[in-house]
């Protein structure tokens, strides 16, 4: 007791997280209103990031490109000052519900001034003070203060919040983990693309309203000048009735999958398709045309499907072969499935691709013959038969993709830990490894079939738009790379 016979005020521990650091202590506890005093305080800093921004606009589904795009927000200094100030201002709700008063705390009301940007990289310090005391209605008045790792002030206001009337003391709640993926890896595959002339595709039998939604998109993208080859009233029939217009577009009529897929090849052999696009047809059917004898489209190598997949968490792109086409490839089939995915990945834009040939071991078991496969096919690497890329295996998918997983078994690897092509022993199990990376990690994966005059694009019904057109824009990458090596070649 003091003098007066009041309640000597008890020391007030203001303390503050490091930056970038969620709230400290297992528990988390309020404060009452009658256990707090005009002058408490408390603090919480953060270091924002741009999952921060990206997680902001999906909650909010606030797309200004003002906090999305790094270059127009460089632009537009108001509307980021305000929308990234938001961020900021999130740390004062932060601190009202965590420390001061703490959980039970409703908000009333706020003024805040936003008065410098946010901008990704700042360590942002809100400090929240308690200026008015309303006893009674258990109200508190707080002045806001944020400021950034130079000590500048960027928002400041005043909060009014009603404060708990009762203790509480819990266990302090686990966030969850949040995975983003901002598919900027397709973005980049488009942007490849940008400028370049549309070239004349083959569409095989487009008989459905995805199939046709397909070509739509790619056309809008700029990546294709389609042929739409099968029953040219079914055809038309279905644009009608999904709305679809398809008036601009050259319709071959076939009466049949089978005649379509033929016709399209003879397209390609005349030089007026340089791609082909399967439609609503199956894909053996489509293999077939172009493997049969007489259609000109055999290059020596065998035919073999890429998944080229965006995985979040995954720090590059991720290559995936083969899942789609051959069901058990011998030792000459997987040579060249791996040299395909080896020239793509170059196309790409990754110039030596690390190559890792799948098993369920990393060494070599008799028992196994993907591992017998794994150590022949590196040795066929180290002389030359296969070429532009460090090929290794067998390994195990967790030593092939995870660096802790490989210095864990002790593999000395310039491969193990950071493969941008995984090699798959069989079709089985390159289909539930691509199916399973797309439905259980969100990885975003657009095919593609190699070997073969032209690239085929190979689309599934159930793949999103932006896997549609990356898929194009594989292709297209590979013809335009293609027609500028025969152009060196020939001198023209």
């Amino acid at each position: 007791m003091n003098a007066a016979g009041n309640p000597q005020p008890r020391p007030r521990s203001n303390a503050v997280d490091p930056p970038g650091a969620a709230p400290s202590g297992a528990m988390i506890e309020n404060r009452t209103f009658e256990e707090i005093a005009l002058g408490d305080s408390a603090s919480l800093s953060r270091t924002f990031t741009q999952e921060d921004i990206d997680l902001f606009a999906v909650v909010s589904r606030d797309v200004n490109p003002s906090h999305l795009d790094a270059a127009y927000a460089r632009d537009d200094l108001f509307h980021r000052i305000v929308a990234h100030g938001m961020l900021g201002a999130s740390l004062i709700s932060s601190v009202l519900g965590t420390r001061l008063p703490g959980a039970g705390t409703i908000y009333l009301a706020q003024d805040l001034r936003f008065l410098l940007p946010v901008n990704i990289g700042d360590t942002i310090l809100a400090t929240l003070t308690v200026k008015e005391k309303q006893a009674g209605k258990n109200i508190l008045g707080l002045a806001c203060r944020c400021t950034n790792q130079q000590g500048q002030l960027v928002i400041s206001g005043t909060a009014r919040v009603l404060a708990p009337t009762v203790k509480v003391r819990r266990p302090r709640i686990e966030l969850p983990e949040v995975r983003l993926s901002r598919h900027e890896r397709f973005r980049a595959l488009l942007a490849a693309t940008a400028g370049l002339e549309p070239i004349a595709t083959a569409v095989v039998y487009p008989c459905d309203a995805i199939a046709l939604g397909a070509v739509v998109e790619a056309v809008q993208a700029r990546l294709i000048t389609p042929i739409l080859i099968g029953p040219e009233a079914k055809i038309r029939g279905v644009a009608q009735a999904a709305g679809i217009d398809i008036a601009a577009f050259r319709v071959l009529d076939a009466p049949h999958s089978e005649a379509a897929a033929t016709q399209a090849v003879t397209l390609v052999q005349q030089g007026e398709a340089a791609l082909l696009m399967k439609g609503s047809l199956h894909t053996d059917e489509l293999l077939h045309a172009v493997l049969a004898p007489d259609s000109g489209m055999r290059t020596g190598r065998r035919l073999s499907h890429v998944y080229l997949m965006d995985v979040p968490g995954y720090p590059r792109p991720l290559l995936v072969t083969d899942a789609a086409v051959n069901i058990a490839p011998d030792l000459k089939q997987k040579r060249d499935i791996v040299q395909n995915a080896i020239d793509l990945a170059q196309v790409m834009g990754i110039g030596t691709p690390r190559v890792a040939l799948l098993s369920a071991v990393e060494t070599v078991n008799p028992k196994l013959r993907s591992t017998l496969d794994a150590a022949a096919l590196c040795k066929m690497a180290d002389r030359g038969q296969i070429s532009g890329g460090l090929v290794d295996g067998p390994l195990a998918f967790d030593n092939a993709l995870s660096p802790a997983a490989a210095k864990q078994k002790g593999i000395v690897s310039k491969v193990a830990g950071m493969a941008d092509i995984l090699v798959v022993p069989d079709l089985e199990a390159g289909n539930m490894l691509a199916k399973q990376l797309i439905y259980l990690a969100g990885a975003d994966a657009a095919g593609i079939v190699l070997g073969a005059r032209v690239p085929i694009i190979l689309t599934s019904r159930a793949d999103a738009e932006r896997t549609r057109i990356a898929s194009c824009a594989v292709a297209v990458l590979i013809a335009r790379k293609r027609a500028e090596t025969l152009a060196r070649a020939t001198g023209t």
